[in-house]
């Protein structure tokens, strides 16, 4: 243990360490065929046997986004006891992949409402799978920061997680929307659903980066929200103001930033029309950049 020890790592440290690292591969595991149990399919027969790569591109986004949730669940400081820390990361890891499911659901039903997505990805439309995996991301960057935002494992914690989440799959759908409302007034009213559910796989990467964008913006909420664990309507009001105010900001950068940096080129034409996938993926690139540039600012 002299080794460890020379990097502040106790012998107890150590353990817990392994313990939430066990747990988290068998949430990991459990995640992959819950993919399937979810659908009612053979996951292994859709992954490997159908190469289903639409239902690939969705099982990984699954297991990143309930990666990502772990992080937050993981302190890297030891607990109390070895079973208070395994009851912890446990407690944290089952809810964060339940919330992680229950936005899936949310998005499949409220935000993708006019097509079929588990039938489209069975079906191996690469697009769908690329928003319902970036969906899935999105969801649990913002879980992470809530995560890390909240404090002890109370009831009052699990609200105040499940407040957040209700928050972020709210500004989920109101980015869809105004997507959705601006592709329409391009396109001569065609539905943005439509093309996705047709496989344009540009518009889903550029759609991605915007869902992308709003759940990396949404961390910084956590640098300026004080959690109170009884204070709930205050916790929820909190998120809710700071997210609509980092939308709109992130709305009218990356409309100056593509501007500029994609200056003298027809992005609604590219995109839309032509499905310039490199195009849609600058376009992520930029989304993701800006938020990134935003939220460390304000950290």
């Amino acid at each position: 243990m002299t080794i460890f020890q020379n990097f502040g790592i106790t012998q107890d440290l150590a353990i817990i360490l392994c313990i939430d690292l066990t747990i988290a591969i068998v949430l990991l595991t459990a995640m992959r065929y819950l993919q399937g149990w979810s659908i009612k399919v053979n996951s292994t027969h859709e992954l490997a046997e159908q190469d289903n790569f639409a239902f690939g591109i969705s099982t990984a986004g699954a297991v990143a986004a309930l990666g990502i949730v772990l992080t937050g669940a993981i302190t890297g400081e030891a607990a109390t006891s070895y079973l208070t820390e395994a009851i912890g990361m446990s407690a944290y890891g089952i809810f964060g992949l339940i919330l992680i499911k229950f936005g899936r659901l949310l998005h499949d039903k409220i935000v993708l409402n006019k097509i079929d997505k588990n039938a489209l990805i069975l079906k191996g439309n690469m697009s769908v799978a690329i928003v319902d995996a970036t969906a899935a991301i999105a969801t649990a960057i913002i879980i992470r920061a809530v995560l890390i935002w909240v404090e002890d494992l109370t009831i009052d914690t699990f609200i105040a997680i499940f407040s957040a989440f209700a928050v972020s799959q709210l500004m989920l759908v109101l980015l869809t929307r105004m997507r959705e409302k601006g592709y329409a007034k391009r396109n001569q009213n065609a539905s943005m659903q439509g093309a996705l559910a047709n496989g344009d796989i540009a518009v889903a990467i550029r759609h991605s980066g915007y869902m992308l964008a709003m759940a990396l913006s949404f961390n910084a909420a956590s640098h300026f929200i004080i959690f109170t664990p009884e204070a709930h309507f205050n916790n929820i009001m909190g998120w809710l103001v700071f997210s609509v105010i980092m939308l709109v900001a992130l709305s009218l950068l990356q409309a100056l930033v593509k501007k500029l940096v994609l200056a003298n080129i027809d992005l609604a034409a590219e995109v839309e029309q032509q499905h310039n996938i490199g195009i849609a993926t600058v376009e992520l690139a930029i989304s993701v950049a800006i938020a990134l540039i935003l939220t460390s600012l304000m950290i």
